[in-house]
């Protein structure tokens, strides 16, 4: 059973009249489960889109990304001369889209998109060693590109995921 059929196995078909979203708790699904199916999704996805804003319009870069083991915290890299970056410097919320569609009419059915909510914060020098390693352990093609003194190496602080299956069925994991 591939991670996209344990998440939507569980997931009640009556959504919450409101937000049509279901919270981990209305599952079945233990918190810690549903971060560990995540986690699994996570490892098999390499790039994500990273969605920031600075002004009236959102902008979208796609970014190489890793979490740590409790999926608290989501990383990647950025070059510091870019748009990007300068919209996260005037404005940290940022949603991260991680999802293994395909770009087929099957994905209506097949596909698992996953939002990350938080707020992007600068990787700590204590901490750098261990978020580096995570990091390159999934891209280690990237290694020069960290390492340069034009990038900047940051975190998301995950507030929650919103994890979407058969295009409707909608899971909320507050972290």
């Amino acid at each position: 059973m591939t991670v996209k059929d344990e998440i939507a196995s569980v997931i009640p078909h009556e959504p919450e009249e409101k937000t049509g979203e279901i919270s981990v708790e209305k599952t079945g699904l233990e918190k810690e489960e549903c971060l560990k199916l995540l986690k699994k999704f996570f490892e098999s996805e390499p790039l994500a889109v990273l969605a920031t804003q600075n002004g009236t319009a959102p902008y979208v870069s796609l970014v190489a990304f890793a979490s740590n083991d409790k999926l608290t915290y989501l990383l990647f890299s950025t070059m510091k001369v870019t748009r990007k970056y300068s919209n996260l410097l005037a404005n940290p919320a940022v949603s991260l889209l991680i999802d293994n569609r395909k770009n087929t009419i099957e994905d209506f059915r097949d596909a698992m998109a996953v939002t990350a909510l938080g707020r992007v914060e600068p990787v700590e020098d204590f901490e750098r060693s261990i978020m580096e390693k995570i990091y390159l352990m999934k891209h280690p093609y990237m290694a020069d590109f960290l390492h340069s003194p034009t990038t900047a190496f940051l975190k998301i602080r995950i507030e929650k995921y919103i994890a979407v299956t058969r295009f409707q069925h909608v899971v909320e994991v507050s972290v």
